[in-house]
């Protein structure tokens, strides 16, 4: 028994490392959500047809990032891909809070190039090795836990073959389309529980818009305060929604594009938001706080980023305005989810636009690639990086957002 209670002890010891195997940040870059987007574009769900054979090469950093992303938000640790001849090394750390120091779980993963459905093919806490099989068990059973087993099975079951181009640095999936992937996609982005709160935020929504003619200009704050207190009490769930409504209404998109129900739901008029006297400060605005709400500060940031810089190679050029709001808006977001009690105090009095968004005086606008470049550089540089702390000195100086 001594034994047994002596090994029980030591086991967190022997599981765990003095050092993390990964020790990166949370941050998601611009690169990556112009993959994405790249990705999404040339393999289209909607517009697949079922049992239709396609292949995508996948970027490796891609895949990178998207590990250390669902390692963050979901496991509250790190990820990485670390890919090879004929393989690729996934990488999990989690820091473990112990008596007497901190240690590091570290997990290793190896998946192989596959004909059929991939499977691990070696894996290893610490320096202990798990045989191959435990480690499928033990990885198809915590998929299960978190709710995802069917459609882990799904998109296992749909893949044909798997290879590594790592002088490439691309994964290349020949898989086989099922239209059930869609929709449980969408049942994981969206909840049944949260279907009459979306219809409940369309309709408040519906309702405020409908006091005001069409084409008028309205404040922002004038519809945001309403969206945000529908509930007695309070509810961050109910609060969630309202932002992604009102993200919808504000992108122009429809919300049938997510819930194909709402196709039948009342459409808001045609009014524009306005904050800080500005269409695109309130569109950047929600939008940010609503992908803050929903995916998280990391990807919130890295979509209004790439959104700049694909403006000034585009669009109407990089704004530092817009940045300011997408920032703006992603503080808001997290606190929205992370310190609602924040949001209850704002509601409590008038809500202004001041209150949201710091001024934008002074900051450069319509700015072409060749003219960002030769001011600016470029994320990262002295001279961006300067601007982009003014921004933040300018948030943090808000009373919300302190």
């Amino acid at each position: 028994m001594l034994a047994l209670a002596g090994g029980a002890l030591a086991l967190p010891w022997l599981l765990t490392d003095r050092q993390p195997l990964v020790e990166r940040g949370e941050a998601i870059s611009p690169d990556a959500v112009a993959q994405a987007r790249r990705l999404f574009l040339t393999n289209d769900p909607r517009r697949m047809r079922a049992g239709e054979q396609r292949r995508a090469a996948i970027p490796a950093t891609l895949i990178d990032e998207a590990a250390n992303y669902l390692a963050s938000r979901v496991l509250h640790g790190r990820g990485m891909l670390a890919m090879g001849e004929d393989r690729a090394e996934v990488r999990l750390t989690w820091r473990v809070d112990l008596p007497i120091a901190d240690r590091f779980l570290n997990i290793r993963a190896v998946v192989n190039e596959t004909n059929g459905e991939p499977r691990i093919a070696a894996a290893a806490i610490g320096g202990l090795a798990i045989p191959a099989r435990l480690a499928e068990f033990v990885l198809a059973a915590a998929v299960r836990v978190l709710g995802y087993g069917r459609e882990w099975s799904l998109a296992r079951g749909a893949v044909r073959r798997l290879t590594f181009e790592p002088a490439q640095q691309v994964m290349i999936v020949d898989f086989v389309w099922a239209p059930e992937l869609l929709d449980r996609a969408r049942s994981m982005a969206i909840a049944p529980a949260d279907l009459p709160r979306f219809r409940q935020a369309q309709t408040t929504l519906v309702a405020r818009l409908d006091q005001y003619r069409p084409q008028a200009q309205v404040p922002l704050t004038s519809i945001l305060a309403p969206m945000l207190a529908v509930t007695e009490p309070p509810s961050s769930a109910q609060r969630r929604v309202a932002l992604l409504v009102l993200a919808f209404h504000l992108a122009g998109k429809n919300l049938a594009h997510i819930i194909p129900d709402a196709s039948l739901w009342p459409r808001a008029r045609a009014v524009t938001l306005t904050l800080a006297g500005r269409e695109d400060s309130a569109q950047h605005f929600i939008v940010s706080a609503a992908l803050a709400a929903w995916a998280g500060e990391p990807a919130a940031d890295a979509i209004g980023l790439y959104k700049e810089l694909d403006d000034a190679r585009f669009g109407s050029g990089f704004s530092f305005a817009d940045l300011e709001a997408d920032r703006a808006g992603t503080r808001f977001g997290e606190l929205l989810i992370r310190r609602p009690e924040r949001i209850d105090a704002l509601l409590a009095g008038k809500l202004n636009d001041a209150d949201l968004l710091p001024s934008l005086a002074g900051l450069p606008e319509y700015l072409s690639q060749r003219e960002f470049q030769r001011r600016f550089g470029g994320p990262g540089s002295p001279a961006y990086q300067k601007t982009a702390e003014e921004i933040d000195r300018r948030i943090a100086a808000l009373p919300l957002y302190r």
